[in-house]
């Protein structure tokens, strides 16, 4: 009887071990800040051939939304598959663990299914976060952002003599400089995972979740020269709606704070135009950058023929405003920083045809249960998402009708037509509104909440909007 229990655990080891190595491998690539700014997006003037690569060779989702527009709270939720609420993944320093503790996040889920897990670079906003999920100690790269040191120290200086009561900023928020890739620690993240797949190549018992958290192009903006002498500066401008939107509240709009540490921006107003100008062009160059390091790892999935086993999936953690509304950063509930891009490519068998464009409302929480289905997982019970899987097939299949995130006090809801966005100002005070119609206003440049003929639209919002937010309290 012993010898017939242990022979059959033995073969319940082995063909689970069997099963896994038949599951397709995961590349899951997070890139801090980026928005839709990509050739691919329709921003045709971007110089992101490598990104572009990745959408001719997978799905592209247009309307995909994060659901918190920072970056703890966003990865949070995202990696655990959970809404956010009132009382969880708040700021850009919370933690899944400590959110949501006992819930088995997606990193940790493929690990229990037989993946090796590993991290590279900024994947969970905090290093030490869902640690015991990673087949291997997370690593990040040490790199700082800086190589002018003498200006940079300069413009602190001269910054500190003009705002002597502010305290000491960091440098610029941007720096052009000629030097090789691989002296920014991006380059050294994507070089980093590449001696991972080679070692996975020659591995190929074991299928692999290689997480790469790309840093740029988040500020500062340091790049090297190459990258920003793809653009043309004197063709960059400040979008068309620099200013605050006609009657939006007080509580949707912030001062750039994340923006205001940097040396050479006023800790008060508007920032110069020409200072406004060399930021967006230091983001573009970023942003080509970020795809220069994509384009070696795509490369290296080629050349190690891992590509036909491989799911690939890239996403900005939210998304980030250059100028609109006369805001810079993320942090509000304006469609500029909660759209964010999102590209899979799945292999070949999974019946997915390659330059698929979703223009489906999809939200971050659904990339969990899509991920468990392309893998071919069980999926957790505890996810609130939806696996997007059939829309990968049919981009046509019936779907969800909103797309809903939050930040601060504010709760937001898209629909295929509008979005609104609610602040409560207390329980006998009626809340704070916007409502954004992107068939005639698709930069929000008009708070329509209160117009005539909308109190209908605003009110079935409202509504979908409360059944559809995270709730206080433990999630299920």
């Amino acid at each position: 009887m012993r010898r017939w229990i242990t022979t059959l655990v033995v073969f319940t080891v082995t063909a689970s071990m069997a099963s896994a190595a038949r599951r397709p491998n995961v590349l899951f690539i997070a890139v801090d800040d980026l928005r839709p700014q990509i050739n691919c997006y329709g921003k045709t003037f971007m110089h992101t051939p490598h990104l572009d690569r990745l959408a001719e060779r997978g799905v592209l989702f247009e309307r995909a939304y994060c659901m918190v527009p920072t970056c703890g709270a966003s990865r949070a939720s995202l990696m655990s598959g959970i809404r956010p609420a009132p009382d969880r993944f708040v700021n850009y320093l919370a933690w899944a663990e400590k959110d949501v503790p006992g819930v088995t996040t997606l990193n940790t889920h493929f690990k229990n299914h037989g993946y090796t897990t590993i991290s590279l670079g900024k994947v969970f906003h905090h290093a030490t976060d869902n640690v015991d999920g990673w087949s291997e100690t997370p690593w990040r790269p040490q790199t700082g952002d800086y190589h002018n040191k003498e200006l940079q120290a300069h413009a602190r200086a001269e910054h500190r003599k003009k705002y002597p009561q502010r305290k000491a900023p960091r440098g610029m928020p941007y720096e052009q400089f000629d030097a090789p890739d691989e002296s920014y620690r991006d380059a050294e993240n994507a070089s980093k995972a590449i001696t991972h797949m080679k070692r996975f190549a020659r591995q190929k018992d074991v299928p692999f979740f290689l997480a790469v958290g790309f840093y740029k192009p988040h500020l500062p903006f340091c790049a090297p020269q190459k990258y920003w002498d793809l653009y043309d500066a004197s063709k960059i401008d400040v979008p068309h709606n620099y200013r605050a939107p006609e009657g939006a509240p007080a509580v949707a709009l912030h001062s750039s704070g994340e923006l205001r540490a940097y040396a050479s921006i006023p800790p008060k107003g508007p920032v110069a135009r020409e200072t406004a100008r060399q930021l967006i062009h230091g983001y573009y160059a970023c942003v080509s950058f970020i795809d220069a390091q994509v384009g070696r790892l795509l490369d290296a999935l080629d050349d190690l023929g891992l590509t036909d086993n491989t799911i690939i999936v890239l996403w900005g953690d939210h998304g980030w405003q250059l100028g609109e509304h006369g805001m810079w950063n993320k942090h509000s509930c304006f469609e500029t920083s909660m759209h964010a891009p999102l590209l899979v490519a799945a292999p070949g068998e999974s019946g997915v045809k390659p330059g698929t464009r979703v223009r489906a409302l999809t939200e971050f929480i659904d990339i969990y249960p899509s991920l468990c289905d392309l893998a071919g997982l069980p999926k957790p019970e505890h996810l609130e998402g939806r696996s997007f899987l059939p829309l990968m097939k049919d981009p046509g299949a019936p779907w969800k009708s909103y797309a809903v995130g939050r930040f601060k006090s504010g709760d937001t809801i898209r629909s295929d037509r509008y979005r609104f966005s609610e602040y409560p100002k207390g329980s006998r005070v009626t809340a704070v509104r916007m409502l954004y119609d992107h068939s005639e206003d698709p930069d929000e440049t008009v708070n329509v909440s209160e117009r005539d003929g909308n109190s209908d639209t605003v009110r079935e919002l409202a509504r979908e909007l409360h059944a559809r937010k995270g709730k206080p309290g433990a999630a299920k």
